[in-house]
């Protein structure tokens, strides 16, 4: 692009701030408060922003490493700017859902199953489409015929029917959606795809959330405390969803009130296990209905619900959580799965 594609603005654009606040060096540049976090986020949620400013700030934002109250000034924005619920629509449990699945089926939909049919009403929210090669959470319940919601009224009819249901990130913040598919073009993450997983649209009580990269755990409870949030539980899962992974032990980080503690949950194969050629949905339904048994299968997806179960029984301890997962499995509706 040569320099007389850029218009040379008058005077100084209000968002060039916060460009400024995030690039002014080591000495400096400082992080945002929680207030000029949901400023600066919710320009860019209105469309105030050039795109040379959007990027800079992106990645000005990963280089600097978000903080917890950035993050929670976004997820402020975020929830302003969306659109909004149902009145009095609500979710014992909030299951964000980003990464998609690369090495491994995706074993984390039967526990969201086993939950639901326990009567803990599950939402989902999720994006697909910005890493290629990997199966999202919305292609995977279309395909075991699992709800799918297109908007707030359909969740809360399928919350209400099968206390289950998912709703793309597009359906209710289509700019954030948008944000995401900035990848490939900017060749990184960014804070988006942190943030997205805190959004807990419905506030429910109980926040699970799953993350690539263990250290970023504690910044998902910084935020979490600054949210308000009651009971949250940020664990490293497999590609970056929510599974525990049956061949790893699995530090679960969990907030309670203000108080975090830490929980390993130890592996329970001790061998080491070979990545499927391509992610499938096949395998779920052969489990679900006993046709196939797949020992690895059925750890991932009874360790997956043992974990939710600590954030949605915080009364209960971790054997509690495994036992109550086995019953519900041993119980489970196999007509819920076609």
């Amino acid at each position: 692009m040569s320099p007389k594609a850029f218009q040379t603005p008058s005077r100084e654009h209000p968002f060039a701030t916060y460009v400024r606040i995030l690039g002014k060096g080591k000495t400096g540049s400082r992080s945002f408060n929680r207030k000029e976090a949901a400023d600066a986020f919710g320009m860019i949620l209105r469309d105030e922003v050039d795109p040379l400013q959007l990027g800079a700030f992106l990645m000005l934002l990963r280089v600097k490493e978000e903080t917890g109250e950035e993050l929670a000034g976004f997820v402020d924005a975020c929830r302003t700017a969306m659109i909004q619920p149902l009145p009095r629509l609500s979710a014992d449990l909030d299951w964000s859902s980003y990464a998609g699945k690369k090495h491994q089926h995706p074993w984390y939909l039967l526990s969201m199953l086993l939950l639901s049919q326990a009567g803990y009403k599950v939402f989902v929210h999720g994006g697909d489409g910005h890493t290629v090669g990997r199966l999202y959470t919305e292609q995977a319940m279309h395909e075991l015929g699992l709800p799918v919601a297109a908007d707030w009224q359909e969740v809360s009819a399928q919350l209400e029917q099968y206390s289950l249901s998912y709703l793309p990130l597009r359906a209710f913040c289509p700019k954030l959606h948008d944000l995401i598919q900035l990848r490939p073009l900017l060749g990184l993450r960014s804070p988006v795809n942190t943030l997205v997983r805190m959004l807990n649209p419905l506030r429910a009580t109980a926040s699970i959330q799953s993350v690539f990269h263990p250290a970023y755990a504690a910044l998902h409870q910084q935020a979490d405390i600054a949210l308000g949030q009651p009971h949250s539980l940020v664990f490293k899962g497999d590609s970056g969803e929510i599974e525990i992974k049956p061949q790893a032990d699995t530090k679960l980080q969990i907030l309670q009130g203000n108080v975090c503690s830490e929980l390993v949950m130890s592996r329970s194969v001790q061998r080491k296990v070979a990545a499927v050629s391509a992610p499938d949905t096949k395998p779920l339904r052969k489990l679900w209905h006993d046709r196939e048994p797949d020992s690895f299968g059925l750890d991932a997806v009874l360790a997956t619900a043992s974990a939710a179960l600590l954030v949605l029984e915080p009364q209960w301890n971790l054997e509690q959580c495994q036992q109550y997962s086995q019953r519900l499995w041993q119980e489970r509706d196999q007509g819920r799965l076609n």
